[in-house]
């Protein structure tokens, strides 16, 4: 591979690179970053706006106050690596930091600014510390940068990135610590401040093997034709041996699906693995990739789009190996969808296979309940018809997940479900967050108008409000339900 003259040289430095550093260089060699020279893209404005902003200022003022003397600036960038805010009392730094364009408006993603301390954390999606001559662009090396992702406490993907940097001769031992206490703090932050949501389990990593012998068949009968069509496209791309993508948001299925559709094929074991935490990525790795070369085998890689960048590097390296030898392909991908599959793998999918979410999908919704609670009792569980209206009507924001949980809790507790057995959520339309006060208001009125034969002027009675109050507390949460009063 050929460098820019001033670009680093891995041979110079080899027992200071990590595998991340060589992956990150070859990067912004092959995005066409010049060395010589750093134009990063200039936006013209940032959100001041979001809760990233807000958070993410606060916790660096604090921040900020046990710094005082010390010539560090500190960033929040937003997941595409515009600065959105800029920290630092220190007129020097500040000064140098300008003439290299790191300051709010900016772009300092990868592919705009080469190898640097918050590109690379947005990358892979991990702690990064690049020091002086570390960095891709001879213009940063004046510098040591230290970052670490800021995780969505809703969705756990990465909102943003909070970014340390200092002078490349400044001590940078605890550059890297600080980063990541202020990124876990504008998280918790984030969550306090946007009351009322609750936080996103983080990832772990999970392999799961699962024997095609031992599967049970398919419900595919029992489910609508859209689902019946993309069942059979994923069962016909593995039969003509093509490496599929399936593609769909969280929680529709992608894994199930392709588990199941591979089952058809009578001859192979499915290895399921999703995205681990960011330190326990090269111990996942190794626990599972030597399966690729086993001929009866199939992996499903799961969110590839939550991969760190030097993974995918890997992944698709390895891919491309196996998928040499010919025949049918070991492997299938899934992500959110087509275009966030990363491009090196992009390269290795033959077929594209979505899975709709469940709000198009609304006649499954009945059968899947219906499974879901045979399941749970491990026999036929009726509802009522308030509650499958209840069912039907609600938009599912989190696909099947959601509605396997939701419907698991209540077959616990009744053989026939009724609305007093499902929980608040589906009871209320999209709308802002609210804060606890307001959850437990909500939650207490929905529970009085689920009771069985409760009518809004009982429920009234029992709260304590008057009716217009009650159907005005229905307004604002937005709640639905059957026989009680429309939403307003």
């Amino acid at each position: 591979m050929h460098l820019h003259r001033s670009a680093p040289d891995p041979a110079a430095c080899p027992a200071t690179v990590t595998p991340r550093l060589r992956a990150s260089w070859r990067r912004s060699e092959r995005y066409g970053i010049s060395a010589e020279e750093m134009r990063p893209v200039f936006t013209g404005s940032v959100d001041t706006g979001s809760l990233l902003f807000e958070c993410g200022t606060a916790v660096l003022r604090g921040l900020q106050a046990t710094l005082a003397n010390e010539p560090v600036s500190m960033m929040i960038t937003d997941p595409e690596g515009l600065v959105l805010s800029r920290v630092c009392e220190d007129g020097t730094i500040n000064r140098s930091l300008d003439r290299v364009h790191l300051a709010p408006g900016f772009y300092f993603a990868e592919e705009n600014a080469g190898t640097n301390g918050l590109g690379l954390a947005l990358a892979d999606r991990a702690p990064s510390l690049v020091r002086a001559e570390e960095h891709f662009c001879a213009g940063l090396r004046g510098y040591t940068c230290a970052a670490a992702p800021v995780l969505d406490p809703v969705s756990g993907g990465v909102a943003g990135s909070v970014n340390l940097t200092t002078w490349s001769d400044s001590a940078s031992e605890l550059l890297l610590a600080l980063a990541q206490s202020a990124a876990g703090n504008t998280t918790a932050l984030m969550l306090a401040r946007g009351a009322g949501r609750s936080a996103h389990p983080m990832p772990r990593g999970e392999v799961f093997r699962v024997y095609a012998d031992r599967m049970r068949a398919p419900e595919a009968s029992v489910l609508t034709p859209g689902w019946r069509s993309v069942f059979a496209e994923a069962r016909s791309a593995f039969r003509n041996g093509r490496a599929v993508a399936v593609v769909g948001e969280p929680g529709t299925g992608k894994t199930a699906l392709a588990s199941l559709a591979r089952r058809e094929l009578r001859r192979e074991r499915v290895l399921s693995v999703r995205p681990p935490a960011p330190d326990d990525v090269e111990a996942w790795l190794e626990l599972w990739a030597p399966e690729l070369g086993k001929d009866s085998t199939c992996v499903i890689i799961s969110g590839v789009d939550r991969l760190p960048a030097w993974v995918i590097s890997e992944l698709a390296e390895r891919l491309g190996e196996v998928r040499a030898v010919g025949g049918m392909q070991p492997y299938v991908l899934t992500a959110e969808s087509a275009e966030a599959v990363p491009e090196e793998l992009r390269r290795l999918v033959d077929t594209v296979v979505e899975v709709p979410a469940l709000r198009f999908r609304p006649d499954d919704i009945q059968p899947l309940a219906r499974h879901f609670a045979r399941q749970q009792r491990r026999r036929d569980v009726d509802f009522t018809a308030s509650a499958a209206r209840t069912l039907n009507a609600y938009d599912w924001p989190e696909n099947v997940r959601q509605l396997r949980q939701v419907v698991r809790e209540a077959a616990g507790r009744a053989d026939l479900i009724d609305l007093n057995h499902l929980p608040p959520e589906v009871f209320t339309g999209p709308g802002r967050p609210l804060t606890r006060l307001e959850a437990v208001e909500r939650d207490e009125i929905i529970r009085c108008l689920t009771e069985p034969g409760t009518t809004v002027g009982e429920a009234a009675r029992e709260l304590g409000v008057s009716r217009a109050t009650i159907y005005r507390k229905m307004a604002q949460y937005r709640i639905t339900v059957p026989g009680r009063a429309p939403r307003a």
